[in-house]
């Protein structure tokens, strides 16, 4: 589900002229507090021909962001089933995941239009330029939840599609409307709606609920701030103008590091035990320690980056990447233990 994850795929938005009212941490560097105002691009005409339409709408939706959540899906799937699930099973639980995914983004445009103007990164997005109207934007994020749950709730069973529906909610409303412009943790929490498909998939084969599907959201779950973090990190200037109070604004680089090492070790600690509870062989065991080691190293380099005062430049991106390459590995990594076990 959609996830706050989320480059041009993620979706944290401001206000210009806007200032927090905490002063922002002293790590921040002097570009980081010296906000240029963004020009919001004037309203554009609505799009001329149905490609550029077609083509707006689905940037609302923020595939990418689609793209990253779906890539547990499967593997959660593959292991409830213990085997290749259903292919029909597997394409309706994927598309009805993708369309409650992308009704949440659209939904989140909409809610965020306001400050998706004053963003560099976000100030081009179809209900900024005009592209798509406000009341069309509503409608088409509304259209997608409905589609998305009654496909989720007919096709496959209520749970999955609850699942969907809770996940719609901790976006729009628990992170969007009420966590993202209060609260520095507003990405732990609601990224909760980013573990979501995990717990689709796995109701979607078996009905209901596991600990090995608690494991696997424990995974998503403590991964997302190590993930979006860094993410906050490079855009802190955009975050500080619109007055969003992600941890990187708030808090000094060393602060926010040493909590990405905190979460990497959590989500490491599910992994491991994932092997244990779900039954899976050393071949997961191994990628799972290994892969773990490799990103929670990553995040170790970032501290050691923000504690050297001699360092003028944090490489935060770089752990973003590997936050990405992480997820994908151990994905696969579930797949072949199933399939060839050892």
């Amino acid at each position: 589900m959609a996830g706050p994850t989320k480059c041009d795929r993620f979706s944290d938005d401001e206000r210009t002229g806007v200032r927090l009212s905490s002063p922002v941490a002293p790590a921040a560097s002097a570009a980081s507090r010296a906000v240029v105002p963004v020009q919001a691009p004037p309203a554009a005409a609505r799009p001329r021909g149905w490609r550029a339409t077609v083509g707006a709408y689905v940037a609302l939706t923020k595939p990418r962001i689609i793209e990253l959540l779906l890539v547990t899906t499967v593997p959660t799937m593959v292991l409830a089933a213990r085997g290749l699930p259903s292919l029909a099973l597997v394409a309706v639980t994927l598309v009805g995941g993708a369309l409650a995914a992308g009704s949440a983004n659209v939904l989140n445009c909409y809610l965020d239009r306001d400050i998706d103007a004053m963003m560099h990164r976000t100030r081009r997005r179809p209900t900024v330029t005009g592209a798509v109207s406000p009341r069309a934007t509503l409608v088409f994020g509304v259209v997608l939840g409905v589609v998305a749950l009654a496909m989720l709730w007919f096709a496959v069973n209520p749970i999955s599609a609850m699942f969907a529906a809770g996940a719609i909610a901790i976006y729009v409303v628990g992170y969007t409307m009420l966590l993202k412009r209060r609260t520095s943790q507003n990405i732990v929490w609601g990224g909760a709606a980013g573990c979501m498909p995990v717990l689709i998939g796995w109701s979607a084969v078996t009905g209901g609920v596991s600990w090995s599907a608690l494991l696997l959201f424990g995974v998503v779950f403590f991964w997302t701030p190590p993930h979006y973090w860094p993410l906050s990190m490079k855009f802190r200037a955009d975050y500080q103008a619109a007055g969003v109070p992600m941890l990187p604004v708030v808090r000094r680089d060393a602060q926010v590091a040493a909590q990405m090492v905190g979460y990497a070790l959590a989500m490491v600690a599910c992994s491991l035990l994932l092997a244990p509870v779900a039954g899976m062989t050393w071949v997961y065991a191994v990628a799972a320690a290994a892969l773990g080691l490799w990103f929670l190293g990553s995040c170790l380099s970032l501290l050691r980056q923000a504690r050297d005062p001699e360092h003028h430049k944090v490489r935060a991106m770089r752990v973003f990447h590997h936050s990405i390459t992480y997820l994908t590995l151990l994905s696969v990594a579930v797949v072949v233990d199933v399939f060839l076990p050892l």
